[in-house]
């Protein structure tokens, strides 16, 4: 009889080399998805099973030697961070309410019926049925790859659940302390868990504390690639290993690492690629095969006790996770397929199941029953989940897909977006290739492209190789991120000519370039090429000036004209700062007049993107002038400008410039000029002097009375608010 589901078999295994280990796990995880792809099984409970059959239980090709211990570990770490830093901090917010009701359905309700269960139908004490009732309660997310896969991580139900996992965790580990307390004691004893809960609260205010401020000093010190992947591993593991010190599970300090580490790590950005990467290729899988390693199916055949056993447990485990789900929906008016979500992700027994019966085993209070049923239980939860998890994604993919649908009906096909980044020099490149990406917003579409255009107007050897490695830089960088982008290397008269003509080729919607160097003192802010390109061009221009890396910026302050909402690409420019809010996971502040708020609300609300913005009120040029003592060194200052022939110019963006480069040389800055449709050559109106041609000056007497005008309006306004206070605090 095999006594014990975890014990190191007998046999010696078929493969004992490291290498030769590696290799087969490699090779494992290429496989299994190709074979179960035609018979639909989700690739996690195929590496479960993978597992099984090469473990100590199967044909022994494998022994769980310390290579599985580590990934293994390493392994259930990772997935939780990634739960932790893929989560929608608003939609967290949002549905906090929903996640803690969730955990505590989800702790208390199977911890209720485990009790009942295990002292009742198992004839366990209550000291037993208590710890037994652990196990149930708590949960590993198994099957979050499968909803990651979907691209569902920001959903409310997937967002609720992850929520109500680590509360559900958390509570199982402080029964699991208090249990093993009073085994030893003899009696329970509260101070241990005064002092077990004190800890948690000091270690989270610790970790909420320090690791922003150290994160955003490093990321600011240090630009390198591999040096922030490898800080960030370094915080996890901090993290996990002093939350198993103060003795709460490792699980819960890699989760709230993640969650504290997540406005640092944008979703489209090449950090967030990498880190999913090397999760998804290597450490979780290594996780699961571990898991299947552990169970031995063979225990069913060691009598009718174990069957009955594991029966019972299966049933109490997944029964007690449905009525917690069910609680949940019915507790704030859910759908059906938000409940089975919920009750799927929240179904899987593993980590804490398997730390809790042996903590149990070895001190006497379970039986070898009870150790067979757990295992068994394992093996039956993680099945159910992983099957459900994938078909009520699908569903739920489904549903979210006939929504957007409804929201926004043949939006998608009329909104493409060309992006065309100008790269001057390889040093500046990545940051703007980053900074068009964010903007661009997470979705993916096959009309959307990305293009980087370096323009030469000499043929020497040196110009070629600046422009050919610029190139090479920003496409790297973007295809760190998971995007295609496609290179330009042009050689043209001048710059303004270059980008003018790759725009009319490419249909460029809008333009990223860097704010050039002030030369000398006569030059002005934007730079001659800047002006020019602006003159004779009506699509979005973006102009980037960044001291600090993108994913650092603490809030994102926009100073809007009035009349913005009246120009055609106020929709293209709201949302693209929606984007960069969103994705950064900071706080948007618009400030603007009253009558521009409900066009910013109407296109957040009918594209379903959900941020932190807020709006201050913004009178005149005054209140603009009281922004310079606002905006701090962390902060992403955007300026909306406007052209002259566009309907929100006014004289006081004359000044603009150089209140710029007064005031502002020294923070992070972006000048945005929204687009505009139209053939600048044929406009009727008495500006087209000032708008189509960039050699031809304007009328120096028309150009006077234009702004005396405006003035002169702009006094009437101030006299007007004169009682009133007018102070923007930030």
């Amino acid at each position: 009889m095999i006594t014990a589901a975890i014990a190191i078999s007998a046999n010696a295994p078929v493969i004992t080399d490291p290498v030769a280990i590696f290799l087969t796990v490699l090779g494992i995880i290429v496989v299994t998805p190709m074979v179960l792809k035609p018979l639909k099984i989700p690739n996690v409970i195929g590496l479960i099973l993978a597992g099984v059959l090469v473990g100590p239980y199967g044909v022994n090709l494998l022994a769980r030697d310390m290579s599985f211990e580590v990934f293994g570990q390493v392994g259930i770490l990772y997935l939780m961070f990634l739960a932790g830093i893929e989560i929608d901090m608003y939609n967290l917010k949002k549905n906090m309410k929903r996640g803690l009701v969730f955990g505590l359905y989800t702790f208390f309700i199977p911890l209720v019926l485990g009790v009942i269960t295990a002292c009742v139908f198992l004839r366990q004490d209550i000291l037993s049925g208590v710890l037994l009732a652990s196990m149930f309660a708590a949960h590993t997310l198994i099957a979050y790859p499968i909803v990651s896969r979907f691209g569902l991580t920001k959903s409310p139900a997937v967002v609720v659940a992850i929520a109500g996992t680590i509360v559900a965790v958390v509570g199982s580990l402080i029964v699991v302390a208090s249990v093993s307390g009073v085994y030893r004691e003899g009696e329970f004893n509260g101070l241990n868990l005064l002092r077990l809960l004190g800890g948690l609260v000091v270690y989270c205010v610790v970790v909420i504390y320090l690791y922003p401020r150290v994160t955003r000093w490093f990321f600011k010190k240090y630009n390198d690639a591999i040096a922030q992947f490898v800080y960030i591993l370094a915080m996890v593991f901090l993290a996990a290993t002093v939350a198993s010190l103060i003795g709460i599970e490792g699980i819960f300090g890699a989760f709230f690492s993640g969650l504290v580490l997540n406005r640092y790590i944008p979703a489209r950005s090449p950090l967030m690629s990498r880190i999913e990467f090397v999760g998804n290729a290597i450490f979780i899988p290594y996780f699961l095969i571990g898991v299947g390693m552990l169970i031995n199916i063979k225990v069913v055949a060691t009598g009718w006790g174990t069957v009955y056993v594991a029966a019972v447990m299966s049933a109490v485990a997944m029964a007690s996770k449905w009525l917690a789900a069910y609680a949940t929906q019915k507790s704030f008016g859910l759908g059906a397929i938000d409940r089975s979500v919920m009750y799927q992700l929240s179904n899987a027994h593993t980590a804490v199941a398997l730390a809790a019966v042996m903590i149990g085993y070895n001190m006497g209070l379970f039986s070898e029953d009870i150790l067979n049923g757990t295992i068994v239980m394992i093996l039956v939860t993680c099945t159910v989940s992983s099957f459900g998890t994938e078909r009520a994604a699908a569903r739920l993919k489904l549903r979210q897909f006939d929504s957007e649908e409804e929201r926004l009906p043949r939006r998608r096909g009329r909104m493409v977006t060309n992006t065309l980044i100008s790269v001057a020099n390889p040093l500046t490149a990545p940051q703007l290739v980053e900074l068009a990406l964010l903007m661009r917003g997470a979705e993916r579409n096959e009309n959307n492209r990305l293009y980087a255009v370096h323009v030469r107007n000499d043929n020497s050897v040196s110009s070629r190789a600046i422009g050919r490695n610029s190139l090479d830089v920003a496409e790297q960088a973007a295809a760190a991120a998971d995007t295609r982008l496609t290179t330009i290397e042009r050689y043209d008269l001048n710059v303004v000519t270059g980008l003018l003509n790759t725009v009319v080729e490419r249909d460029i919607t809008d333009v990223f370039i860097g704010l050039h160097r002030r030369q000398t003192v006569i030059d002005s802010f934007l730079g001659n090429k800047i002006e020019q390109l602006l003159k004779a061009s009506n699509r979005m221009i973006v102009i980037s000036r960044c001291f600090i890396p993108v994913n650092t910026f603490t809030r994102i302050v926009v100073s809007i004209p009035p009349k913005a909402q009246f120009e055609t690409g106020f929709r293209r420019w709201v949302m693209a700062l929606g984007n960069l809010a969103s994705q950064l996971g900071c706080r948007l502040i618009l400030c603007c007049e009253s009558t521009v708020k409900p066009y910013i609300r109407s296109v957040y609300r009918h594209a379903g993107l959900e941020l932190r913005y807020e709006f201050r009120d913004v009178e005149g040029w005054d209140d603009f002038v009281l922004l310079a003592n606002r905006i701090l060194d962390d902060d992403l200052f955007v300026v909306v400008s406007a052209r002259r022939a566009s309907v929100s110019f006014n004289s006081d963006l004359d000044r603009l410039p150089d209140f710029l480069q007064k005031y502002f040389s020294r923070n992070n800055l972006v000048v945005l000029y929204p687009e505009q449709f139209g053939k600048e050559d044929n406009i009727s109106t008495m500006a087209e002097a000032m708008s189509t041609d960039i050699v031809a000056t304007p009328s120096p007497l028309l150009l006077k009375l234009l702004h005396l005008y405006r003035r002169g309006v702009a006094m009437r306004k101030r006299f007007t608010h004169r009682n009133r206070s007018r102070k923007i605090d930030l």
